[in-house]
C-alpha cells in the first residue's frame, strides 16, 4: 500500500511539474547564429511549446500501446523534417505558432481520453500538427552552417522528447486509468494556460 502511495506522489509531482517547467522553458529564446547539430539539439529543447507537444505525442503512443509506439513518434518526426524543409525553403507558413499551441491543447486531450480516438486520427492529426513544429524549426534555422546537421539535432531532441513522454504515459497507465487521463489532460492544460498567456 506503501509503494502505491508512493507511486501516486510522484506522478502527482511529474504531472504538476509540467506547467512549471512549462513556464521555465519560454518559447524559442537565444538562439545560435549558426546552424550546426547543437543548435538543432536545443532549439525544441528550449521551447516550452516544443517540449509540451513532443511529450504530449509520447502519452498518445502509450495510450495505444503496441506498433503505435513507434508509429506515432515516426510519423511526427518525417512530417516535422518535411515542415521543417518548408519553412526553410519558404520562410514560413501561415498559421504557425496558433498550430503549434493547438497541437499542445489537442494532442494532450487525445491522450487524456486514450482510445476514444482512433489510432488513424491520432496519426493524421499528430502528423498534421508536426509539420507546424518542423515549419517553425525551418524558419529559425541560423542562415549560415550546415542545415542536414541543424535538422538530425531537431530531430533527434523530437525523438527523446517522445520518449520521455512515452516513458511518463507507460508510468502513468501502471497507475490505471484516472492517472493516464490526468497525464494527457495536464499537458492540455498547459496549453490552454500557454495560449491564454498565463505561462
Amino acid at each position: 500500500m506503501k509503494l502505491v502511495s508512493r507511486s501516486l506522489s510522484a506522478a502527482g509531482l511529474a504531472l504538476a511539474a509540467l506547467p512549471v517547467l512549462a513556464s521555465a522553458a519560454t518559447a524559442h529564446p537565444g538562439h545560435e547564429v549558426v546552424a550546426n547539430f547543437s543548435s538543432g539539439l536545443t532549439h525544441p529543447l528550449l521551447g516550452a511549446d516544443h517540449v509540451l507537444a513532443m511529450v504530449a505525442v509520447g502519452l498518445l503512443a502509450a495510450r495505444f500501446g503496441g506498433r503505435t509506439l513507434v508509429l506515432l513518434p515516426a510519423a511526427f518526426v518525417t512530417a516535422m523534417l518535411a515542415g521543417g524543409l518548408l519553412g526553410a525553403v519558404l520562410g514560413g507558413l501561415p498559421a504557425v505558432e496558433p498550430g503549434i499551441l493547438a497541437s499542445i491543447v489537442v494532442l494532450g486531450l487525445a491522450a487524456g481520453v486514450g482510445r476514444l480516438v482512433p489510432a488513424g486520427a491520432a496519426l493524421a492529426l499528430t502528423a498534421v500538427f508536426a509539420v507546424f513544429h518542423g515549419a517553425a524549426h525551418g524558419m529559425e534555422m541560423p542562415a549560415s552552417g550546415p542545415a542536414a546537421a541543424y535538422f538530425a539535432g531537431f530531430a533527434l531532441a523530437t525523438a527523446l522528447l517522445h520518449a520521455a513522454g512515452i516513458g511518463l504515459g507507460l508510468m502513468a497507465s501502471r497507475l490505471g486509468r484516472a492517472a493516464s487521463n490526468a497525464a494527457g489532460l495536464s499537458v492540455a492544460a498547459a496549453g490552454i494556460a500557454m495560449a491564454a498567456g498565463l505561462l
